[in-house]
């Protein structure tokens, strides 16, 4: 418990949010404190106590904040004031919005088709470097091909 200032700097440093930080320091203390019981606390008689504590706590946290940011629930969680609000669905379609949605594709679907796939490149899981790798072109060839397909559909979108 005295080194609670640490496990509270590694979660802000981490970017763990406010509304979560008391849980997952609450979390990491219980988990030191069943590993400390189990007897998988074993610090190098060499070195200080407190540094000892203070390297194995920072791992702990370290640990703890990792599984936090992969898991499903701060993944997948939708804060909205009315959440009952989102079951609802609309009394009617929005028509203009679906009119204004068609017209946008039709345009995407206009530009050539190596920047159809230069503009598709930003939503695969690969970064670019990566993406133009796997086609055999430098890299900088990549992000020219990127902006160029930017600027056309900004470009084709203002006409609209």
């Amino acid at each position: 418990m005295a080194e609670r200032s640490l496990i509270r700097a590694v979660l802000v440093s981490s970017g763990v949010p406010t509304r979560d930080r008391p849980d997952l320091e609450q979390e990491i203390l219980i988990g030191a404190w069943r590993s400390v019981r189990r007897g998988m606390y074993r610090p190098d008689p060499k070195a200080a106590p407190r540094a000892a504590l203070r390297g194995w706590l920072h791992g702990i946290a370290w640990r703890k904040v990792s599984h936090y940011f992969g898991s499903a629930y701060v993944r997948r969680a939708v804060l909205h004031a009315e959440p009952l609000g989102l079951l609802r669905e609309p009394a009617c379609p929005n028509l203009h919005a679906q009119v204004e949605a068609r017209e946008m594709l039709e345009t995407i679907a206009e530009l050539p088709p190596w920047q159809l796939e230069a503009l598709l490149a930003v939503d695969e899981p690969v970064s670019l470097v990566q993406y133009a790798k796997a086609r055999g072109m430098h890299p900088g060839t990549a992000a020219s091909r990127l902006r160029i397909a930017r600027a056309a559909l900004a470009r084709a979108l203002q006409r609209r």
